[in-house]
């Protein structure tokens, strides 16, 4: 499993940020071909001198390149130009294969 992770800043309107995520924004997100999983939530921080990310979103692939191919389809590059139009905190990417370490039950 390859893990994209996108996380907002605060939204100079976080009632528009979240109309438009709901929206519009995950369709589009919902549409980039080899998604397996996507998730999101708004974060609170454990550390109250470090402001957590408005919004933070999981994307699940298969591999880092179906995530490559997924985003680099029509569907994945229409999802990154939507990002420009709602998410006037700024927004953050990074992607990592994702290795279980959770205790054996």
């Amino acid at each position: 499993m390859h893990r994209l992770i996108v996380q907002y800043g605060q939204p100079t309107d976080p009632a528009e940020f979240d109309r438009h995520y709901r929206d519009v924004h995950v369709g589009l997100a919902q549409a980039i071909p080899g998604l397996q999983r996507f998730s999101i939530g708004h974060a609170a921080s454990l550390d109250p001198s470090a402001p957590a990310p408005y919004l933070v979103a999981e994307l699940d692939f298969d591999s880092a390149e179906a995530m490559g191919a997924g985003m680099s389809s029509e569907a994945g590059r229409a999802a990154g130009a939507d990002v420009g139009t709602f998410a006037t905190g700024g927004a953050t990417m990074a992607s990592f294969d994702v290795e279980d370490v959770s205790p054996a039950g």
